[in-house]
């Protein structure tokens, strides 16, 4: 959160629940390392991760800055906090993200947005100058972006081969073409909300492939009957159980 933010403004938390996604992620990469070397060896082991673990290893480098440099990494807003020019730029009807740093994607940027003279300027020479006065920078770069729209730049800079892309709302993002090819909001028919959408897996089996229709979650135990069953329980003590309040 101490690198999340405008400069300044003070920790801000990231809008998904980083840790939690992230330290399931990772240990489900455990798990499936550890059954590869049960295939080979015959062994088994325990397997553990930790929220914290997970959100350091997300710090990637950002934390290398710290270990190998000793420098402490500050709030940088929207701009990329090493590469220069990287971040969020005014268009004339909302914002797009571009990342031209690098001499060579510096130059071709410039020369894409009509503004061949700006690596002449000492200012903006060298990375190192760019970083200095990234505040200087940017305000000429938005400046020129604010003139015409983010599909007018998202189109010219592609066709250059300079990084950018759009910076979807939620709607906008499941409404875009790819994100619709990959039918990646499965429908789901539920008892009680009716035909809905959720967020499918991103994992692709061509052995395994996804359902045409997924199933919807449980109900607070909707399946308690089966799960007991499937440990060995009889339908006696099943219903035992039941009438004494246990499930």
């Amino acid at each position: 959160m101490s690198i999340t933010g405008l400069a300044g403004q003070g920790p801000v938390r990231v809008g998904i629940p980083i840790a939690d996604l992230t330290s399931g992620l990772l240990l489900s990469q455990a798990i499936m390392l550890a059954l590869y070397r049960r295939e080979q060896t015959g062994k088994g082991q325990w397997v553990h991760t930790s929220l914290l673990e997970a959100q350091i290893f997300m710090l990637d480098f950002q934390a290398a800055r710290w270990l190998i440099a000793g420098e402490v990494p500050k709030q940088a807003g929207n701009d990329h906090p090493t590469g220069v020019p990287t971040g969020v730029f005014p268009t004339s009807d909302g914002h797009i993200n571009i990342a031209a740093a690098g001499q060579v994607l510096w130059k071709r940027f410039c020369s894409v947005i009509g503004a061949p003279e700006l690596p002449s300027i000492s200012d903006f020479a060298d990375p190192q100058m760019r970083s200095k006065n990234r505040a200087a920078l940017n305000a000429r770069i938005g400046g020129i972006t604010s003139r015409n729209s983010s599909a007018h730049w998202i189109k010219v800079l592609n066709e250059a081969g300079v990084p950018c892309g759009p910076i979807n709302s939620i709607d906008q993002t499941f409404a875009e073409p790819q994100v619709r090819h990959l039918e990646i909001a499965r429908p789901v028919k539920h008892p009680e909300l009716g035909d809905i959408r959720v967020v499918g897996q991103p994992i692709h089996l061509s052995a395994a492939p996804q359902p045409a229709t997924m199933q919807p979650a449980p109900e607070l135990g909707q399946h308690t009957g089966e799960v007991l069953q499937g440990l060995g329980f009889s339908a006696d003590a099943i219903a035992d159980l039941h009438a004494r309040g246990i499930v």
